[in-house]
């Protein structure tokens, strides 16, 4: 009986490379060698758009349903937790390195199917004005998770106000003529803001301390916006405290009159918010509304600073 054949050398395994299944058309340099390199090229089910982009730029690409279905010094293409699930070799290499922000695409793409045909009911008929309360209540939550310094709550706020702006974008982008923006319009705006108002870092404005660059975006914004006072532009809708303090911060910055400070006999901003909160009891025992009340002069300085920007722009 003859003795039996020993067994050969395993062959190795395929490579697997990852695929960014948001960039179809990505792939970096690691990528792109193992990819010339090889024998053959496979793409698992979910490297499809990776495939397709590669067939298209002249690499002959073999669809594959499993790992073990390709052969020695292959390349498989597939999505990052494919790689990572069961049945996947050792020396998975990353082919696609997403850059920071590459997850914001998905995103767009749930809210585009949440909105069109066959989406969501509910989401298909809101507009801007049946969410602008949502904004609000989800920037307040924010507020709140930032202030208790939860970054589990701050990951889930800060996503549901990011949900505020993918939702108005997407309603924009079917408005008709004038009214019609995207997602990529509200983010290409913002970049060029961002990058005009800091002519220190993008320009040749030199460095700057923390005061002269609140100057100079008050000066920039001012130039922008044609703006006749440091009232415009800031929102009436936010608290009394909050608005009061804006516009005094912009009316010190703009050397304006500023209405005369109380003296403080509180030495900690906690002490400072028991006599506010004290003065709130006392206000409301008397029927008073601190709030409106606090507005109401607010409104009233608001009116003073504009008349004093007014007489400058005159003098």
């Amino acid at each position: 009986m003859p003795a039996p054949t020993p067994p050969g050398p395993t062959p190795p395994a395929p490579t697997l490379v990852t695929v960014s299944p948001r960039l179809p058309g990505l792939l970096g340099p690691a990528g792109w060698r193992a990819v010339a390199g090889a024998s053959g090229v496979l793409a698992l089910p979910g490297a499809a758009a990776t495939a397709r982009a590669l067939r298209e730029a002249g690499t002959e690409v073999r669809d594959v349903a499993a790992v073990d279905a390709g052969g020695p010094g292959d390349v498989v293409l597939l999505t990052a937790e494919e790689a990572a699930g069961a049945g996947a070799p050792d020396g998975v290499l990353d082919g696609a390195p997403e850059p920071a922000g590459a997850h914001l695409l998905d995103v767009v793409s749930v809210m585009d199917r949440l909105r069109s045909p066959g989406g969501c009911p509910w989401d298909a008929e809101q507009t801007h004005a049946s969410l602008r309360g949502y904004l609000l209540e989800e920037a307040h939550e924010a507020y709140d998770a930032i202030t208790d310094e939860d970054p589990v709550a701050m990951r889930e706020e800060l996503g549901d106000v990011l949900l505020q702006v993918a939702f108005h974008a997407r309603v924009a982008a079917e408005a008709p003529g004038e009214r019609r923006f995207d997602v990529d319009d509200v983010a290409d705006e913002l970049v060029a803001k961002l990058v005009r108002r800091h002519p220190h870092v993008f320009g040749d404005a030199g460095p700057r301390d923390v005061a002269a660059v609140e100057r100079g975006w008050d000066e920039i914004k001012a130039v922008e916006k044609k703006r006749r006072s440091p009232t415009e532009g800031v929102s009436s809708s936010q608290s009394a405290a909050a608005w009061g303090s804006a516009l005094a911060g912009r009316a010190r910055r703009a050397d304006l009159p500023t209405p005369p400070a109380a003296e403080l006999s509180a030495g900690t901003p906690e002490e400072l918010g028991e006599q506010l909160l004290a003065t709130v009891v006392a206000a409301q025992q008397r029927g008073w509304d601190a709030e409106d009340a606090l507005r109401t002069a607010v409104r009233r300085y608001a009116g003073r600073l504009d008349a004093a920007a007014a007489a400058r722009a005159q003098g």
